[in-house]
């Protein structure tokens, strides 16, 4: 692979559709349009173009729009053809592109790869478009579309410039300290700062838990003994038939999900094999996996139709939030105990279900604030976030040791945090002395 390509692929959504679109990018997208239409658009203006081959034979008509680079998606010359959506219009266009000298299929995600290599957008952006692309949800489309257009690079931004501009100070105060246009003692304010925005990171850190429920969704499964009712909810909740559901206790062996979409926020439902003690072997590994999915979820319901659960037993291997769920209301044995579940349901008359939801939507994030939608939403984010911050804490701490010593700790920290976006440290020291002193004047 190579940038010095040029690249095209159907960039819209399945065929047959109404319009499809076609993508060209590199070096030869104007020659491809002169070669294909006979001439070349105005830039960004659409254009009704007929789109011939090599013999001049007609395959179709369409709109054609050329973007000059560096002002395109990928920052190099690219091409769109808005064509008709057939099946054998796209290919025989795709063809023809094929045949041409120096042109080749692009690879999945070249086109961002060039974006961002390119510097059109960088690696939370490129991310941020991956996830609005795959948003089944709206606070996963709004999530995406703040990353997307750089408002969590915009924060990143903001502390990699406060790094620098903290070592700048640092290296003025080591290399000319003699001059009289440079304050006497910048440490004092560098370190408050740097005080500050350490907090600032673990403040962002402790997001990382929603930030992950809103891109992947909150992880709630559904736990209790056998023929308590667990494929019934999940059925029920579903709206179609995804467990099997009879009285033979141990129906379930394995574990099933759904994705609800609740609040605009994706929940993932998973039915468990019922908790008990068995001889078979089978049922054996289905409860083992209730206890691993059990031990990776946001949230338990727990569930039992008799009012004498042991409620603590079934959830002995999880020590997260748990709604305790008493089913079968319709039926309910009047010696259940008064409060002796947080929610009581029928999914056979639908008592309770409203409830059951309210509930759920309480373990959601509370995403209303301004800035709610800056959060790191990947593994990726965090251990980099959080090696900068360890890197900030050992420059705090290490007081005895020298300002060069604490310069290279904010190094490593600016350095771990332009892991994130892609942008290591590229910074100018000098300029930004030179712009808040007057050094060599």
């Amino acid at each position: 692979m190579t940038t010095r390509d040029t690249i095209f692929a159907l960039s819209s959504g399945g065929l047959p559709s109404g319009v499809a679109v076609v993508r060209v990018s590199g070096p030869q997208s104007r020659d491809t349009i002169e070669g294909l239409c006979g001439r070349v658009p105005l830039p960004r203006r659409a254009s009704l173009l007929p789109i011939r081959d090599r013999n001049d034979a007609l395959l179709d008509e369409g709109i054609v729009l050329y973007f000059p680079g560096p002002n395109s998606f990928t920052g190099e010359d690219c091409v769109e053809f808005q064509i008709h959506g057939g099946r054998a219009t796209v290919k025989i266009v795709l063809a023809t592109l094929a045949a041409r000298e120096g042109l080749r299929a692009a690879e999945a995600g070249e086109f961002s790869r060039r974006a961002f290599l390119n510097g059109r957008m960088d690696l939370v952006e490129a991310e941020g478009l991956a996830d609005l692309i795959g948003a089944e949800t709206e606070m996963q489309r709004r999530l995406a579309a703040e990353q997307a257009s750089g408002g969590l690079s915009a924060v990143y931004d903001s502390w990699a410039k406060r790094l620098t501009h903290a070592r700048a100070m640092i290296e003025a105060e080591l290399d000319f300290a003699d001059e009289d246009d440079v304050p006497g003692s910048v440490a004092d304010a560098i370190w408050h700062d740097m005080h500050g925005l350490e907090q600032d990171i673990f403040n962002h850190l402790a997001e990382a838990k929603n930030g992950e429920i809103v891109r992947d969704g909150l992880n709630v499964v559904i736990a209790g003994p056998p023929n308590a009712g667990k494929s019934s909810l999940l059925n029920h909740l579903a709206r179609r038939d995804i467990a099997i559901v009879t009285d033979v206790p141990g129906t379930t062996r394995d574990v099933l999900h759904v994705d609800l979409d609740l609040s605009g926020f994706a929940v993932r439902l998973y039915d468990t094999a019922g908790l008990r003690e068995t001889d078979d072997v089978v049922e054996r590994e289905g409860i083992r996996r209730t206890h691993v999915s059990m031990s990776q979820a946001h949230l338990i319901l727990l569930l039992s139709e008799e009012p004498g659960a042991d409620w603590p037993v079934l959830n002995e291997t999880y020590g997260g939030p748990v709604i305790r769920v008493g089913t079968k209301a319709d039926k309910v044995d009047p010696s259940w105990p008064q409060g002796g579940a947080d929610v009581m349901i029928s999914v056979k008359s639908g008592d309770g279900i409203p409830d059951l939801l309210s509930a759920i939507g309480r373990y959601l994030p509370d995403l209303e604030t301004g800035s709610a939608l800056a959060l790191p939403t990947r593994q990726r984010h965090v251990a980099n976030l959080a090696e900068a911050r360890k890197q900030i804490q050992f420059a705090l701490a290490s007081g005895a040791e020298g300002l060069d010593i604490r310069a290279e700790y904010l190094r490593l920290a600016g350095h771990a945090l332009g892991r994130v976006t892609g942008r290591v440290d590229v910074e100018n020291l000098l300029d930004v002395i030179f712009s808040e002193f007057c050094i060599g004047k």
